[in-house]
């Protein structure tokens, strides 16, 4: 039994697709994540290939990832059986190591103030 995929979709049809909601989809298009063509009646039609393009950016959002650095890693990923795999790209990397060093420094800042919390929490005694 063969199963027609549409070639195009409406932005209703990607949100219903990826689970993501349509103001969401805009916002990627204005990061430059997603590059719907425009029809003469302001329509947004998106390809197939963009389904997976949002499975993408939502792992990557989820891996703490900001979109300046997704848009420049986004070409560099493509599905493997539902996964996605990375290619070796120019700078990917050392994105990848930049954001993991960020992350990690905010943890450690975090882990600071949440001992210091700690400390303060210990030091108060309870009403009376």
């Amino acid at each position: 039994m063969d199963v027609k995929v549409k070639e195009h979709m409406k932005i209703g049809d990607l949100a219903h697709r990826t689970g993501v909601s349509r103001r969401l989809l805009r916002y990627y298009e204005e990061q430059g994540l997603l590059r719907p063509v425009r029809l003469p009646n302001g329509y947004r039609e998106y390809a197939e290939g963009d389904v997976a393009a949002v499975h993408h950016i939502r792992a990557m959002l989820a891996a703490g990832l900001p979109t300046a650095v997704i848009a420049r890693l986004l070409p560099c990923v493509h599905d493997d059986g539902g996964r996605m795999v990375p290619t070796a790209c120019p700078g990917m990397l050392g994105n990848l190591r930049r954001e993991r060093r960020r992350i990690a420094e905010t943890i450690e800042r975090l882990q600071t103030s949440q001992r210091a919390l700690d400390t303060m929490l210990a030091a108060v005694r309870p009403e009376a």
